[in-house]
């Protein structure tokens, strides 16, 4: 049985006995073994969006929902997270700095992620996100920081130039990834 409030007190439990994501992936590894629990305690997701569960300092938990075929471009954290898919598929693909002047990446690496798994991410880590899926896919994200005021980049897609992300952006982006399932009939489920 999933239970929210559980969930996030176990979270931080973890984190405060080991800093590392170990911990917390074992709580993330448990909770999207149940995808069916997870989905009957915050619902079956009806459109893409970031949806904050809990927020501190030190540990922030989201709800993502990526609508159908979203793909989000390479971006960092800066801090580590752990990435539990419920429902649907991530697709990553994972990127290094050529240039150090210039901030430009290069793809290295990739990874399909679907129900029931659970991954860590380094803080240095760079990827771009996909939903390959004409359907919504929904994780559970947890980061070792603060999420919305870390100073972080994103590279656009086309000339893979760096910029500054902002949370603002970030939440824009889900919401405008939500066209397929407002004009074009898309399922969400």
């Amino acid at each position: 049985m999933f239970d929210t409030e559980q969930f996030i007190a176990d979270c931080r439990s973890a984190l405060a006995a080991d800093e590392s994501p170990r911990l917390v992936r074992e709580v993330v590894t448990r909770a999207v073994s149940d995808p069916a629990a997870i989905l009957k305690e915050l619902g079956e997701p009806k459109r893409g969006g970031l949806h904050a569960l809990y927020h501190s300092e030190d540990l922030t938990i989201i709800n993502m929902v990526w609508a159908p075929y979203m793909t989000l471009m390479p971006h960092d954290h800066r801090m580590w997270a752990v990435i539990g898919i419920y429902t649907g598929r991530e697709d990553n693909i994972f990127w290094r700095r050529i240039s150090r002047r210039n901030g430009h990446i290069e793809a290295v690496g990739a990874e399909a992620l679907a129900a029931g798994n659970a991954v860590p991410l380094k803080s240095d880590i760079i990827h771009s996100v996909t939903n390959p899926i004409p359907r919504l896919t929904a994780a559970i994200h947890i980061y070792g920081g603060d999420f919305f005021a870390a100073e972080r980049s994103e590279w656009d897609p086309e000339t893979l130039d760096e910029q500054r992300w902002t949370p603002e952006h970030a939440m824009r982006r889900f919401e405008e990834s939500n066209w397929i399932i407002d004009h074009l009939g898309v399922d969400a489920a």
